[in-house]
């Protein structure tokens, strides 16, 4: 069975590839055997990626809308856009659950020219940068010219002393991170010229799909019990995170939802951050 591509290409069905995916949803062996076998029964040569996804949602989603969410991460990071000016908060949210401190939006004089800075964080005397390169396109992949890009602009700040947190610092490491993939070329030159990647599925074992697993760091888009305009509705009041309403459920009274339907979405962002994914894939 053939399965299409966003790009329009044709691969075959990898059925223990969904297997795992719908694993790490946190649904136990019985309920992704019942999940995997009903998206099976429905599921026809030449069917989209985008089809085939939003199957597996949907039936996940009646055994337990937190296993959906868990599940639509991927496309949750999508819909921290258009632009990604919410995916370079959620970056720097992210640095911060790992013990540093991280600002956005900088603008900094360089030798030649002035640069904006997406992320700009500090951690054990180490001053980093990070451009953040958003992608709406499922398949989307960066290619080699934007760690060229970004080696020049990193030159050109290196070796000047900024203020930032408190303290007269020089930038030590550049960072280029994506919510798409990058191209094998892009990593061989970013290893090469010490750029630091972090992607979707890269590196394999501290990738951003790993990582949001581990710190249960699922961006508020996540959220099955939620319109797509009440979670843009979240972003603009800066909640970003699931863990912000769990720990604040007061503030979804923004959104002047119903007494039943707070108790819904505060039950999904529980359990959606209470479990804790174990499943390697």
């Amino acid at each position: 069975m053939q399965i299409k591509k966003y790009s329009g290409e044709l691969v075959p069905f990898n059925g223990e590839s969904l297997r795992h995916s719908l694993s790490r949803s946190g649904a136990n062996a019985d309920q992704v055997n019942q999940v995997y076998d009903k998206v099976l029964n429905e599921i026809y040569d030449g069917i989209s990626t985008r089809e085939l996804y939003q199957l597996a949602f949907d039936t996940l989603k009646t055994v337990r809308n937190s296993f959906a969410a868990r599940y639509s991460l991927k496309k949750a990071l999508r819909e921290l856009g258009p632009e990604g000016f919410y995916f370079e908060k959620y970056i720097a949210h992210l640095l911060r659950s790992i013990g540093y401190e991280s600002t956005t939006g900088q603008t900094v004089q360089g030798h030649a020219v002035s640069h904006e800075l997406d992320v700009v964080a500090y951690k054990d005397g180490k001053l980093i940068t990070a451009e953040c390169k958003f992608r709406n396109d499922i398949d989307a992949k960066i290619s080699v010219t934007t760690p060229m890009y970004y080696l020049s602009r990193f030159k050109d700040i290196s070796n000047i002393n900024y203020q930032f947190f408190g303290k007269q610092l020089q930038f030590q490491e550049g960072w280029l991170i994506t919510n798409a993939y990058f191209t094998s070329d892009s990593i061989d030159f970013a290893k090469y010229y010490n750029i630091n990647l972090l992607s979707w599925d890269y590196p394999k074992e501290n990738s951003i799909k790993k990582r949001v697993d581990k710190a249960v760091f699922y961006p508020v888009t996540c959220l099955t019990t939620l319109s797509d305009l009440e979670e843009q509705q979240l972003l603009k009041n800066q909640l970003i995170l699931v863990k912000d309403i769990v720990s604040n459920p007061e503030k979804l009274d923004l959104l002047n939802l119903t007494k039943e339907r707070k108790e819904k979405v505060l039950n999904e962002a529980r359990e959606l951050i209470n479990y804790q994914v174990e499943e390697e894939y």
